[in-house]
């Protein structure tokens, strides 16, 4: 977003370009496009053959070498060359300041900086802390204020994320926006620094992986925990139920029991009766049969009776 609204800035002076055929003109179009709010990339501009052909004017030489440093150099290399190199006007000061501070937060000076990676989440985000004193010496600035006013106009104009400390004198520096044209021979160094973030996208992702397998382990030792509370829960619950049937078979063997037992009673209590009144019977037959022999004999059993004399005999009437 940031680079194609850059280019997009510049192509006014690409074209300006063409028509630009004498030195003077080719010298003010740098002017203008380095003082311009929103170009911030000018390697193009730098390459057209008319701009190219400062390289052999005497008066505007000087010319040329601002647009190499506005493409790609600092405030520092500004100094260094400021007697063979035009005047800045206060905007050129000003673009030349927040190309510097991307150029100094891009190559986070390890002498000056602390880097804060996402060590325990993948969620975290990285930033770079520079001090308010590192800054001032790389830009110039004479005071903390004006520091944090060239900061706050880089993040106003979307070139860093960053988040300023007056209390600790210090910045954190969450993005910045690649802006910068690269200096000839400065291949390696990009190379090198592919490589570094190549090598932590590979740690994020390992990181990721790590995360994955131990939440996957969590949800398997989960699943196993319910398992087994739900296998426990179902012994619970068989266990009940045969305990349960087995009061139940107790209880019905128990009053089967005590029918049995009643009727049991009332047999023997019928077959008692019963031997008694047989017995009773037996009795009242010998008793008849002795009765019907003395009176119904006739004269035979007053026979005996008379003849005999026995004592019995009157019992035997008397039962008659």
């Amino acid at each position: 977003m940031e680079q194609t609204r850059a280019l997009n800035a510049l192509e006014p002076f690409l074209a300006l370009s063409k028509s630009a055929t004498s030195a003077r003109a080719a010298a003010d179009l740098i002017t203008q496009a380095t003082s311009a709010p929103q170009t911030f990339v000018f390697a193009e501009l730098l390459q057209t053959p008319n701009v190219q052909a400062l390289a052999q004017s005497k008066d505007y030489a000087g010319h040329l070498k601002l647009l190499e440093v506005f493409s790609w150099g600092t405030w520092q290399d500004y100094v260094d060359g400021q007697s063979h190199l035009p005047t800045l006007n206060e905007h050129q000061t000003q673009k030349l300041r927040l190309l510097t501070l991307l150029t100094v937060l891009a190559d986070q000076a390890p002498s000056s900086t602390t880097t804060t990676a996402a060590s325990s989440s993948p969620n975290q985000t990285t930033t770079t802390t520079l001090t308010y004193a590192h800054l001032q010496h790389a830009l110039a600035l004479p005071s903390p204020r004006s520091l944090e006013d060239l900061l706050i106009s880089a993040i106003y104009a979307s070139l860093l994320t960053a988040a300023l400390s007056p209390a600790t004198q210090t910045v954190d520096v969450a993005a910045v926006a690649p802006l910068r044209d690269l200096r000839p021979g400065a291949l390696p160094q990009l190379a090198a620094r592919l490589d570094a973030w190549a090598a932590r996208c590979g740690d994020a992702l390992a990181m990721l992986e790590r995360e994955m397998q131990g939440v996957k382990m969590r949800a398997r030792r989960e699943a196993e925990r319910k398992r087994v509370g739900e296998q426990g829960f179902e012994r619970a619950l068989e266990a009940l139920d045969r305990e349960k049937k087995a009061q139940g078979l107790g209880w019905g063997t128990a009053a089967g029991g005590l029918r049995g037992g009643g009727e049991g009673v009332k047999r023997s209590a019928g077959e008692g009766d019963e031997d008694e009144a047989a017995a009773v019977g037996d009795v009242m037959d010998v008793d008849g049969e002795g009765g019907v022999g003395g009176g119904g004999g006739g004269g035979g059993g007053r026979k005996r009776g008379g003849g005999g004399g026995g004592p019995f005999a009157g019992a035997g009437r008397r039962l008659g």
